[in-house]
């Protein structure tokens, strides 16, 4: 049953970047774009599961650190080698300042 979980305040992410959350036993990667809308995606690449909170987030896009594989952080979609396998993503919402994501 899908659930909303608190991931952040709105603060802890600063515009076109990411950072790491941790919620039962799974990671996910919570981002800010530059027009401040909030997005989540699986925390790991698809590739190598290279921990993508270490990546470089620029134009609605995480560049994994391990090989330079690329996604489009809004739908998850890779963007060519060597990430081939899309990156699951997760609705986020805002409300009293804080970030939240549905998982189940």
């Amino acid at each position: 049953m899908p659930q909303w979980i608190p991931a952040c305040a709105t603060d802890d992410v600063d515009p076109e970047d990411v950072i790491p959350f941790d919620h039962a036993g799974e990671s996910y990667a919570v981002y800010r774009s530059p027009d401040d809308v909030y997005y989540a995606t699986a925390g790991h690449c698809s590739h190598e599961r290279e921990l993508l909170c270490d990546g470089l987030v620029m134009g609605g896009v995480i560049e994994c650190p391990k090989h330079n594989g690329r996604f489009d952080y809004t739908s998850g979609k890779a963007m060519g080698a060597p990430v081939l396998v899309d990156l699951r993503t997760y609705p986020t919402k805002v409300e009293d300042g804080t970030v939240y994501i549905e998982v189940s």
